[in-house]
């Protein structure tokens, strides 16, 4: 193999950086010249008006003091047009035209379908996991999850100082649309009394009357954290009737959400007041902790030494504290249970 291409796909993840410097070593290090795809697949499409705005070549001196910027160094953008095949033959095109021999993809379930894809017509492929989520099953972590969770720890940490100084409870949502694993991590480091995840099926009354049971026995700065996709799995509840009818306006139509749901708490509960806080952006944007870096620094120098061997159609991850590989297909259908027993300890002591 004597060109390799890389880029980053889908949400940006704390140690995406990490991975396209060890990427680039690697690379360097077998002689290997190496081109980063602006973008993630938007760059193979040709999109921009100027080649220079899709494809950049990187060098080492380039990219070696980039390991713990937070964000992505090319960029990262979804690009619905992958999942068209006649502008996968565009992306194929660009790179023959490129002299690019294989790929490494950084990125989530939707970046290694479409890996998978080139896979299928002949452009070598390997996948790092690279999402704060932690929705990949096949692995035990991926890129930006610990970082995330540390991230929400320090939030609920300042927090939880100032629900007790209030004794005023708290709702923290920090993301995580399908998987509860930031939430779960977080409220597992923090001692927070509620956790609420898409996972487990919930009901508006059941968190309200814990939340009850805990002031009743002193505890008037409990937290409940919410993982962002936590609504869907809520039952039904006529938060519109709810509120107007406590005094707080709400209009049909408006979806539920963190304020919201802080709202009810503090009407079913009977209390001076329940504040929520969203933590958001700063759970991508930080700088990488040093798990998500030591894991890009190998998975990228495995990802470089696979394609170098041959090996195609795989993907990276860890298992019992190992970085290991597996066919993309095989990953992508794997299952993990959702940590029940944590969930539970958390919310029923």
């Amino acid at each position: 193999m004597k060109k390799i291409g890389v880029l980053t796909s889908g949400g940006d993840a704390p140690g995406m950086n990490a991975a396209i410097m060890s990427i680039a070593k690697s690379a360097a290090m077998y002689g290997m010249p190496l081109v980063g795809i602006k973008r993630g697949y938007n760059g193979l499409l040709r999109k921009s008006t100027s080649i220079h705005d899709d494809l950049q070549e990187l060098y080492l001196d380039t990219v070696l003091d980039i390991a713990d910027r937070p964000g992505t160094y090319l960029r990262t953008a979804r690009c619905t047009e992958f999942l068209d095949p006649a502008w996968r033959e565009v992306a194929v095109k660009t790179l023959h035209d490129m002299e690019i021999d294989g790929l490494v993809v950084v990125g989530g379930d939707g970046s290694f379908q479409g890996a998978m894809r080139l896979c299928e017509m002949g452009i070598p492929c390997i996948g790092i996991p690279g999402t704060i989520d932690n929705d990949l099953p096949y692995t035990e972590m991926t890129l930006g999850f610990e970082t995330a969770v540390q991230v929400c720890t320090e939030a609920v940490r300042s927090i939880r100082a100032t629900s007790r100084s209030h004794d005023r409870p708290a709702v923290v949502e920090v993301m995580g649309r399908h998987c509860g694993d930031i939430a779960l991590k977080t409220a597992c480091a923090t001692g927070a009394e509620i956790v609420v995840v898409p996972e487990v099926p919930w009901r508006v009354e059941d968190v309200a009357a814990r939340l009850n049971k805990l002031i009743a026995k002193g505890n008037t700065r409990a937290t409940i954290i919410v993982a962002e996709g936590c609504w869907e799995s809520m039952a039904p509840f006529d938060m519109y009737t709810f509120l107007n009818e406590h005094g707080k306006k709400c209009y049909e139509g408006e979806p539920i959400s963190a304020v919201r749901f802080a709202s009810i708490m503090k009407r079913m509960c009977g209390m001076v007041e329940a504040r929520a806080t969203v933590v958001g952006y700063t759970q991508r944007g930080a700088e990488p902790v040093a798990k998500d870096s030591a894991f890009a620094f190998e998975a990228g120098n495995l990802a470089v030494r696979l394609l170098r061997d041959g090996i195609s159609n795989q993907v990276i991850g860890t298992r019992q504290g190992k970085v290991f590989y597996m066919p993309i297909a095989d990953a992508l259908k794997a299952e993990r249970p959702f940590r029940r027993d944590l969930y539970d300890l958390v919310n029923s002591l």
